[in-house]
């Protein structure tokens, strides 16, 4: 089996795994990817016989890419239980209901055909973060494999249980028109059925299962697939529209009138609906969202906190759960709500379900609550490119500069910088709430940069020429993919 085994060291990302199937794995790879997963599961849960739920999405050869896993898997000593055609959090959900000691989902979610990739989790709730792949890769890689002799059955009907644990929490009063996008992915065969369920009117686009993805790849920040919902909406009068990524994990938000909302207000919106019924609570938000958080008048009135972390659904999701907070926002749209809302897994259905309970208590448009929120003027996330071996270093170099500033008060566009946030990168802070972020990129030879301000375009752009002109100096940096 060796001599044609095929595995790219490269796809063992920071959160997953990701492949291009057959160019970069093959049937062998995938099969040894799951004797590196069993083996690295009897290690942690200390069990000889460990339960693993196993799903897939809808591409045409992930049923096959899932079959070669579980061998592997089961080679390994572990006891496979197959939940067949599935969304990633119907996989996480699984796992609690059922009480298995880990998770295994065939998915590439919005990735293009061609795709192939696994999630992977052992602890309730989380996947694997940067520490369990680097082990997972070296285990697979290496081939310290541990043998046994597990076995595997089909779990029949679950996704039914899962739709039932949605729709029996949490129905609404209000008949919210909704259009439901899915971009011919996977949550076709859940999104509509659940908000159904709970009692929304639905308005369907793209919910057919179709893995050759004819119009756009089922992507909430794709412009072809947001424009497309914005039309619906405005077509159908629709009080929201949601856009579903490929495997269910994160949501897109179209407001009554057309207009993206970013997943950070959204978020905010979220928070303080929750702060009136959940007092004390704490939120978790990604160091990429709007500043407006800090000062919120409703968080601060409901007494709860907000915890800027590092960007990454993983880093989130331990945040969340570590913290005990009651949910977490990340920009890219993936959104997480602990108990009693949620298991703290990023659900895109549940994400959505919240923003249906927003539009129901506030009896107002979508379109009027964020024109309550106060206005900022943020940036687009910019990326220059700086390599791979050289961006951690520039990083840091800035760090250091930044922090002088500060403790010397030197003004930046008449302001001095007030606080610093070094969890991910830099994000500094001036008196009136502006700010400014540069970090590494987790997945590109880029960094990243976004700055805002609640009071002016202008100030905006000064503290991105502020930031832009320390990177010049360092001469690492070259194009970046868009501007202010």
């Amino acid at each position: 089996m060796s001599e044609n085994l095929k595995i790219n060291p490269y796809g063992f990302r920071e959160y997953d795994a990701r492949w291009l199937y057959e160019k970069d794995i093959n049937g062998p790879g995938i099969e040894n990817l799951g004797k590196g997963l069993g083996t690295q599961i009897k290690i942690h849960t200390k069990k000889n016989d460990p339960r693993v739920i196993v799903g897939h999405d809808y591409r045409s050869y992930s049923d096959e890419i899932k079959s070669n896993l579980k061998k592997g898997l089961i080679s390994a000593g572990c006891y496979v239980e197959d939940i067949g055609l599935s969304l990633s959090p119907m996989v996480y959900f699984a796992q609690f209901h059922l009480n298995a000691d880990a998770v295994a989902m065939v998915t590439a979610s919005h990735n293009e055909n061609g795709w192939t990739g696994v999630k992977m989790g052992i602890k309730k709730g989380l996947t694997h973060a940067p520490e369990e792949m680097k082990e997972l890769k070296e285990i697979t890689l290496n081939k310290s494999f541990s043998k046994g002799e597990g076995n595997e059955k089909l779990i029949k009907n679950f996704s039914k249980i899962y739709k039932d644990d949605l729709i029996n929490k949490n129905k609404i009063k209000r008949k919210i028109r909704t259009v439901v996008a899915c971009g011919n992915g996977t949550a076709g065969i859940f999104a509509p059925d659940i908000l159904r369920g709970i009692g929304c009117e639905v308005i369907e686009l793209d919910c057919n299962l179709d893995w050759t993805f004819p119009k756009y790849n089922p992507n909430p920040e794709d412009l072809k697939m947001l424009h497309e919902i914005a039309r619906v909406v405005k077509e159908n009068n629709a009080d929201i529209g949601f856009g579903f990524d490929g495997d269910g994990d994160r949501v897109g938000v179209i407001d009554n009138n057309g207009n993206e909302i970013f997943s950070d207000k959204i978020g905010l919106l979220i928070a303080r609906n929750l702060s009136v019924s959940h007092k004390n609570s704490k939120f978790i938000v990604d160091v990429k969202s709007t500043g407006l958080y800090t000062n919120d008048e409703i968080l601060n009135k409901n007494n709860c906190e907000t915890i800027y972390w590092k960007t990454g659904h993983s880093h989130i999701k331990r945040k969340v759960h570590n913290e005990k907070a009651l949910a977490g926002f990340e920009k890219s749209g993936h959104f997480f709500f602990n108990k009693p809302l949620g298991y703290g897994y990023d659900d895109g259905i549940n994400s959505a379900i919240q923003v249906c309970h927003l539009l129901d208590q506030q009896n107002k448009k979508i379109s009027e609550m964020i024109k309550q929120l106060p206005k900022t003027f943020q940036s687009p996330t910019m990326a220059p490119y700086c390599k791979d071996n050289e961006k951690y270093k520039v990083v840091e170099e800035i760090i250091i500069q930044i922090k002088k500033i500060k403790d010397e008060k030197i003004k930046i566009d008449n302001q001095v910088i007030k606080e610093i946030l070094t969890v991910n990168g830099i994000r500094f802070s001036f008196e009136d709430g502006s700010w400014g972020l540069i970090r590494a990129s987790s997945n590109k030879p880029s960094l990243v940069i976004v700055t805002e301000s609640p009071t002016s375009n202008e100030r905006k752009i000064k503290i991105f020429k502020f930031i832009d002109e320390m990177l010049q100096q360092t001469e690492k940096i070259g194009d970046y993919d868009q501007k202010i």
